[in-house]
């Protein structure tokens, strides 16, 4: 893997500040790693890969509130499109870390706010207090949920590569080596073979990888990490909705295409 993204012209994260979009749509594609190493090769001379320290994969944390029910999850697993997300995002390398709320509105868009945090410990999350009053402010605006009924709910750890086109108007995550540890339960679950991809825009522009993907008939499917990480952990969560994307991700693990 490494030697292909070797061969992507590099970008710092001072070049990418200006792509932030904190206010884009979503497009996300499940795969399994054959085949991420397939598309890269074909999208090395179409796009940047972020380098930080020379390193072009990055080693992310995070950990998602929710309450004592899992509403937040709820609201997902039964198909609302208006809802939020509550985590802190950990960027492991680069000894950065959010809060963040994220909400989706009924026309797809993704909203991100968040604020950084100068206490927080990704190897001891359960020492982060959620209520201490110097987030208050922030919650209070963006959260449609009390502080007080949240709860660490689940972690996650992954490793990812972020592409831009070269026209700087979208980024490409690629998620791999995903871990789930549900706090709740105990239970935690490896998904190493499976890779993600979430291609972010701002709107509809044109995109270079989507003919790639179409190639390679890796077809869009919804996967939200918290959503699935939690049916897969969590037992006692009503999944029915989301019992055929499981059963997706169960059949990747077992090397059978979708």
């Amino acid at each position: 893997m490494q030697e292909i993204l070797n061969q992507f012209d590099p970008i710092t994260l001072d070049e990418m500040s200006g792509i932030r979009l904190m206010n884009r749509t979503d497009t996300k594609f499940v795969t399994t790693r054959p085949m991420l190493e397939r598309l890269l090769a074909m999208a090395r001379h179409d796009y940047f890969a972020q380098a930080i320290g020379g390193q072009r994969i990055a080693a992310y944390f995070t950990v998602y509130f929710d309450t004592p029910d899992c509403n937040m999850y709820t609201v997902h697993e039964t198909g609302h499109t208006n809802r939020q997300k509550l985590r802190v995002r950990s960027y492991v390398d680069s000894h950065l870390n959010f809060l963040e709320v994220k909400t989706k509105n009924n026309r797809g868009r993704t909203k991100k706010k968040r604020v950084a945090l100068d206490d927080f410990n990704p190897d001891d999350s359960a020492r982060f207090d959620l209520q201490a009053d110097c987030y208050g402010e922030f919650l209070h605006q963006y959260l449609r949920y009390d502080p007080q009924t949240l709860c660490r709910q689940l972690e996650n750890r992954f490793d990812r590569i972020t592409l831009v086109n070269k026209a700087k108007t979208e980024r490409l995550t690629i998620d791999t080596n995903l871990r789930f540890c549900n706090v709740a339960t105990g239970r935690r679950r490896a998904m190493d073979d499976i890779v993600i991809i979430e291609l972010k825009r701002d709107g509809l522009q044109p995109s270079p990888i989507l003919h790639m993907l179409r190639d390679l008939r890796i077809k869009p499917h919804g996967f939200s990490k918290y959503v699935i990480g939690s049916a897969l952990t969590n037992p006692n969560l009503h999944c029915n909705r989301m019992k055929p994307k499981v059963n997706d991700i169960e059949r990747l693990l077992n090397h059978q295409t979708l």
